[in-house]
């Protein structure tokens, strides 16, 4: 029957055959135990060791839509569902032959009238008749039932309790934990429950593509919308983001197996999780329609709000991949995207992505390879062009990585200038050219001797005291201020203020030269120039390359071959000019060819660097150019 006022069964019962339980020989009166049993609202049934219902009150009756009497013999486990998977199956014959103490499940039951409930099943040994009395024995323990012999073994309880509410409660409660509540998308922990359930080897072997795609989205200044208009609109913005990604994944999911997983990582992050994708083109072609839907402006609190977003693309195979390395995967594509300008997709570039990699190991092993010596210097002659006899050479400072072997400058310096590592590197460069010029005049006291040129970085006039570094150096090794040069390039000596200009003219009237490195190619300010404490200029190798077709030059990317331009040459002679009036030398880099050589020696130009006299060598060869007086071909 059902409770008043409500459409759930009120479990009552009528008291079974007083036979069914049978007549302690000493002890309290069953009778009362009997009426609890038959009464009780909670579904009970006695089961014996074969698994067969012995006796069942009426509520246990209302459950399974049978009458107690209906009951007796029938299989309990078929009642219930316990043989509905193997796991509790065995764990239900281990309690029937006693080798196990209880077993506890929950299961979803159908009910006669057609509703399903869930119910916690419980099976549980019942005392022997003859139990009651004993010590620790309580006196209301159930007693075996009739027909059975006392002591009889495997003889059981089987209660049900419907827990439909609780299950319903928990629901609610994982939804609320599960789910964002700006966007009502999944949130972050689910998204990474579902996608680690997909990388689990047995989601993909049981059929489907075997792979798995990800869109990583995020929106392009959104910050600026919260900050200027308040978070209230923020989180409309948000809401109204993720109803037209959520479009998105249905339209893009409609005639497929299934539609992408849409969830808010956090912030203004979003992710578009596809299972069983067939491809980057439609991992492509999600990207491209979030692309497109984000584009129309948003009305947001009677605001028209215009946002854009940098979507990063992955699609592989899931065997062999994590979650983790999926998303890493995904937020350096990101991160690409944004780098390229914004407001686009990028797909992830294993061989891009292995140049990061490659960049973050040299980035975390600069620091500790100063210290473990892994640095070297090799030197490049400066020629007079006048009569081809050395003057100085260039420090140019090479890596000796254990893992990727000799490395250029292009390789390290900016990524030491980032991380400040730059500083104890460029104090060793110094130290160890400045002790190599000396060594050098030493060697060769009949010779005039010879300059040391040191590339220096801004970071190193900001960040340490270079003009007390460069003094220390020169006492340490002897070495005559008017022997080291020090090389900054343009753009750094042009944008000089305040400290860094002060350092130059320190170190100018301490009588170190300065020189300009790559001339021409950045700011070119000749008035500028004129104030600045500087004593060389040395042009970038692009003017000299435009004489005559030529090989690119250390350190640089450029093309092999570049045609003649009269121009350059025109350009070159107008600057040497204007240096010489300035009183200014000039040094021509990238100098190839005899050709090139004899025309920038027409024109008027002090000294030349590059591959026609010598490669960058060791401090030994510089001193067999010294033994030779003039340097040619390598």
């Amino acid at each position: 029957m059902a409770e008043p006022g409500s459409s759930r069964p009120y479990f009552t019962g009528t008291a079974l055959p007083p036979e069914t339980f049978p007549a302690a020989p000493s002890g309290p009166d069953p009778q009362p135990f009997r009426s609890v049993f038959d009464a009780a609202p909670l579904a009970m049934a006695v089961v014996d060791r074969e698994g067969l219902v012995v006796s069942a009150n009426d509520t246990f009756g209302v459950l399974v839509g049978a009458s107690p009497e209906e009951l007796a013999g029938q299989v309990a486990a078929d009642l219930v569902g316990l043989a509905s998977d193997a796991r509790t199956w065995q764990a239900y014959r281990e309690v029937l032959r006693g080798r196990q103490a209880r077993l506890r499940c929950t299961r979803r039951l159908k009910q006669p009238d057609g509703r399903s409930l869930w119910a916690q099943v419980t099976v549980a040994p019942l005392p022997p008749e003859n139990s009651a009395g004993r010590p620790g024995t309580p006196e209301s323990a159930p007693r075996t039932p009739r027909g059975l012999a006392p002591d009889t073994p495997g003889v059981l309880l089987l209660s049900v309790a419907d827990v439909s509410a609780r299950r319903e409660l928990q629901a609610r409660l994982r939804h609320l934990r599960m789910h964002d509540p700006v966007t009502r998308l999944p949130n972050r922990t689910l998204f990474f429950e579902r996608l680690s359930a997909a990388l689990e080897a047995e989601a993909y072997e049981r059929g489907g593509t075997g792979r798995i795609g990800l869109c990583y989205l995020d929106l392009d200044g959104f910050k600026a919308v919260n900050d200027t208009l308040g978070h209230r609109v923020g989180d409309r913005l948000l809401a109204a983001v993720a109803r037209r990604l959520t479009g998105c994944a249905d339209e893009a999911g409609h005639g497929r197996g299934s539609t992408p997983l849409v969830a808010r990582l956090g912030g203004d992050e979003f992710a578009l999780l596809v299972e069983d994708s067939t491809g980057t083109e439609q991992l492509a072609d999600l990207a491209e329609s979030a692309l497109t839907a984000l584009q129309a402006p948003f009305e947001i609190s009677g605001r028209r709000l215009s946002v854009s977003a940098s979507i990063g693309v992955v699609e592989r195979q899931a065997a062999g991949t994590s979650a983790t390395a999926l998303m890493q995967a995904a937020d350096t594509t990101l991160y690409w995207a944004k780098a390229d300008g914004r407001a686009r997709w990028t797909l992830f570039d294993p061989e891009r992505n292995a140049h990061r990699m490659t960049r973050q190991a040299l980035v975390s092993t600069l620091r500790a390879a100063v210290e473990r010596g892994e640095f070297t210097l090799e030197y490049q002659p400066l020629v007079a062009m006048e009569d081809g006899r050395l003057r100085g050479v260039e420090a140019l400072v090479r890596w000796r990585h254990p893992q990727f072997g000799v490395l250029t400058p292009n390789r390290f310096i900016t990524l030491a200038e980032e991380d400040g590592s730059i500083v104890p590197l460029g104090r060793w460069i110094l130290a160890t050219a400045c002790r190599q010029a000396r060594r050098w005049q030493l060697d060769h006291p009949d010779e005039p001797p010879i300059f040391v040129s040191v590339n220096v970085a801004v970071r190193q006039v900001w960040d340490s005291d270079l003009v007390e570094d460069v003094a220390q150096v020169l006492a340490e090794t002897g070495l005559a201020p008017g022997l080291l040069q020090l090389e900054l390039t343009e753009s750094a000596v042009m944008g000089s203020a305040g400290r860094p200009l002060e350092a130059l003219r320190a170190l100018s009237d301490m009588g170190v030269h300065i020189a300009i490195d790559d001339f021409g190619t950045g700011y070119s300010n000749l008035a500028y120039l004129s104030r600045l404490p500087v004593s060389v200029l040395k042009l970038d190798g692009s003017f000299v390359r435009g004489f005559q077709y030529g090989q690119p030059c250390e350190g640089t990317a450029q093309e092999a071959a570049q045609a003649a331009s009269p121009a350059d040459e025109v350009i070159v002679e107008a600057m040497i000019q204007l240096a010489h009036r300035l009183g200014l030398t000039v040094t021509a880099e990238c100098v190839e060819t005899s050709d090139q050589a004899s025309r920038l020696r027409r024109i008027g130009c002090d000294t030349g660097q590059g591959w026609l006299y010598s490669r960058p060598v060791s401090p030994d060869r510089i001193s067999e150019l010294l033994d030779g007086h003039a340097c040619g071909r390598p």
